[in-house]
């Protein structure tokens, strides 16, 4: 499964800017709600120990996952949740993180891509499952590159994240209790390799032009489409890209433009 894969290369790519790091720096806060470099890479070990068990041990998913939706439901943050679980910290939560995606690309990686594995709405297929971990894994990670002011090399397999955002353009209004367009306009994107990435028609009126990897700030919400260069024409065009959402749970404003950017470096 190519997406395994991916996930892994997104894992990698993450590892290899925190790694380094001293261990002061796990306390660095970013751009995200605030989050320390510590509170982001335990939310990814945290939601993919609970992929890993979703695919290989469901009912222990099960076990695992009710506390853990009574807990969101009483109104905890996902971070206590998570400390909660995963109380380690700095180099000892880092290694931690390193293992366990990796036994997640070996399991997922084996896997037949449409199995249907649990999660908190309906069940997904292994494919998507793994295409949301390498999802979180890249939006979560640009927080961290942007705290260190380090423009990240993009990858053609960014695609996956591309097509989850394309994939949701129903859920983006759903989620807001609004109607769903019956057009979904035409996007006509440029891969980090230079390829053309089209989907939907062209003979639409409503179309989005630009970057790949812009789309996919923005559907993952890193971005304002005011801080991207992405053209939208049309009424629909601009207003899913103000709402965009590919992710689950409620809905979720973008953050104001100019409020998640690369940092300086001093």
């Amino acid at each position: 499964m190519q997406q395994a894969s991916d996930f892994l290369s997104e894992s990698e790519a993450l590892n290899a800017l925190v790694a380094p790091l001293a261990e002061a720096d796990f306390a660095r806060v970013t751009g995200f709600k605030s989050w320390t470099f510590e509170t982001i890479l335990r939310h990814l070990h945290f939601w993919n120990h609970m992929a890993h068990l979703s695919l290989t041990a469901p009912e222990e998913f099960q076990v695992a996952f009710k506390p853990v939706m009574e807990a969101m439901m009483t109104g905890k943050a996902l971070p206590e949740i998570e400390l909660a679980r995963f109380p380690e910290t700095g180099s000892t939560l880092l290694a931690e993180w390193q293992a366990g995606y990796r036994q997640v690309f070996d399991a997922f990686s084996q896997a037949d891509p449409s199995e249907r594995v649990a999660w908190a709405g309906p069940s997904m297929s292994a494919r998507s499952s793994v295409t949301a971990r390498q999802m979180e894994t890249w939006a979560h990670g640009q927080a961290i590159a942007d705290e260190l002011g380090i423009n990240r090399v993009e990858d053609d397999r960014i695609r996956n994240i591309v097509v989850l955002g394309v994939n949701t353009f129903g859920w983006t209004f759903n989620v807001r209790g609004m109607p769903v367009p019956e057009e979904q306009p035409f996007l006509a994107l440029t891969s980090p390799s230079g390829d053309s990435w089209t989907f939907g028609s062209p003979d639409s009126a409503q179309r989005i032009t630009g970057q790949a990897h812009e789309f996919a700030q923005v559907v993952t919400q890193t971005r304002n489409i005011a801080d991207t260069e992405l053209v939208c024409e049309g009424e629909v065009a601009e207003l899913w890209m103000t709402n965009a959402q590919c992710f689950a749970g409620g809905p979720a404003d973008p953050p104001p433009p100019g409020a998640r950017c690369i940092k300086p470096v001093s």
